[in-house]
């Protein structure tokens, strides 16, 4: 086991092979570190821990929707697996939520030539009466062409947004437009007089399995039932449309909200030197409730704790690596709360909030690490420099963009001022699986699942056994004239 030396020698090799020494400040990496970076990184290439992790999860919790029992069973169980592998100071943070639950649901076309449609409710949306709603469907090509038609003009008619299928790119970034029409979509409609909204799912896929995903709450209140269409169905259901002659649908829902209590799952690989500085490591446990949350997020916590795991085992570095289950990520609340990064942030003085020095989120799949995004001012120097020479010879790049969000689990500590980073996973194919049922655990591949943990570990320790400040790094804003 290799223990570096800190802080003892300034200078590094440069990456991709090229031997350069740089003149480094007191605060960046030294050469040993480098080095044990390596070793960490090249020893989670065989890890076993995280294929364990979410194997055990998925199948023995199956879907964990927030505030569930399930959700609570799997905290509790992951708690104890974090134990087992070392990490101390382990607890579970609990916080009041409303739950929802789905129950059964339904739609098909009525008329001449009846036929089913699949359907998944929005969360969060209410229930249809008993008798379901039936109406006649008005399409729109876009959220904003529902929002512009007058007040009232949509009495007694569903409200149908089809804006195309989700582009998948390696980014994610098709998804954003369209979960827009998710969370705004039933608020507009109800307001607009429509007495059920349905929309094309926000997935990239042309299976017959439909995209759920969280509404969004108005005033205190989800108005009306939100549905999503798979891509066939809503493909069926436009061309329809399009043919000029009224079309009216069935829909049916048995959705309800109750109160509940959701928790997070924290637990710490201490530091030795300044325990009290805190790197925390985020995905959520909660998931849909369609699939058994493999992918989103089971695979985000397998990546954390067994990234954290393989750091341990190299030897305790000077900082803590925290690492943070959240709960309830998935749902939209009454009032913003944060859910479980909102609760964590609570619980945080304005001094632990300062020792925070570095987070960064994994929740979106197991597919393989192709970019690193630094801190705001930390895009180039010698800590780029660095982790650019541990990255690299597992694929990944960094770039010239700043990470400045995170995730919404991270979200409240990130605004609250604590540097974050972002290790960007190829997301070609996230969004065919993404809130379905067909996010299950045979969708991860266990290389690539590997490869995140290595990339992590590595980058991690980098910060872990140094005193990088990347606050200090952050540009001073320019005094006004």
């Amino acid at each position: 086991m290799l223990v570096p030396v800190r802080r003892s020698i300034i200078g590094l090799v440069s990456a991709i092979g090229i031997s350069a020494v740089l003149a480094l400040p007191t605060a960046a990496q030294d050469a040993q570190t480098v080095a044990a970076a390596e070793q960490v990184r090249d020893a989670a290439l065989t890890d076993t821990v995280a294929m364990d992790y979410v194997t055990q999860l998925t199948t023995r919790f199956g879907p964990r929707p927030a505030g569930s029992p399930s959700e609570t069973a799997a905290a509790q169980w992951a708690a104890g697996y974090m134990r087992d592998l070392g990490f101390q100071n382990v607890h579970i943070q609990p916080f009041p939520l409303i739950g929802w639950e789905r129950g059964q649901e339904s739609a098909s076309i009525l008329g001449d030539n009846p036929q089913p449609l699949v359907v998944a409710a929005l969360g969060h949306s209410p229930g249809t009466p008993e008798a379901g709603i039936e109406a006649e469907v008005v399409r729109f090509a876009s959220l904003e062409a529902l929002m512009a038609v007058p007040d009232g003009s949509l009495n007694g008619k569903i409200a149908y947004v089809d804006a195309g299928q989700l582009v998948a790119m390696q980014s994610g970034a098709g998804y954003g437009p369209l979960t827009r029409i998710r969370g705004a979509g039933p608020s507009v409609a109800a307001a607009k007089g429509a007495s059920a909204f349905i929309m094309r799912s926000a997935g990239s896929d042309e299976h017959r399995m439909p995209h759920t995903g969280t509404t969004r709450y108005v005033d205190g209140v989800v108005a009306l039932p939100g549905f999503a269409l798979s891509a066939p169905d809503a493909d069926q259901l436009s061309r329809l449309v399009s043919y000029g002659d009224p079309v009216r649908l069935r829909l049916f829902s048995s959705a309800h909200t109750y109160q509940t209590t959701s928790h997070n799952v924290i637990g710490d690989m201490p530091g030795d030197e300044r325990p009290e500085e805190i790197i925390v490591l985020g995905s959520h446990m909660d998931s849909w409730d369609l699939g058994t949350g493999a992918i989103d997020d089971g695979a985000g916590g397998a990546i954390t704790i067994a990234a954290a795991k393989a750091i341990a085992e190299q030897g305790r570095t000077a900082r803590t690596v925290r690492v943070i289950l959240y709960g309830s990520e998935e749902v939209a609340q009454p009032t913003e709360t944060g859910n479980g990064g909102g609760a964590y942030l609570r619980s945080l003085s304005a001094e632990d909030i300062a020792n925070h020095v570095f987070t960064g989120e994994s929740d979106f799949g197991a597919d393989r690490v192709y970019a690193l995004q630094l801190p705001i001012g930390a895009q180039t120097g010698p800590f780029a420099d660095a982790a650019n020479q541990v990255l690299y010879p597992i694929g990944v790049l960094r770039t010239g963009a700043p990470e400045t969000q995170g995730g919404a689990d991270i979200g409240p500590i990130v605004q609250a001022g604590v540097p974050v980073f972002g290790l960007k996973q190829d997301g070609l194919r996230y969004f065919d699986l993404h809130h379905t049922a067909d996010d299950t655990l045979d969708k991860i591949d266990p290389e690539q699942l590997r490869q995140n943990v290595a990339a992590w570990a590595a980058l991690v320790w980098l910060v872990a056994d140094s005193d990088v400040d990347f606050r200090a790094m952050r540009p001073t804003a320019n005094p006004a004239p």
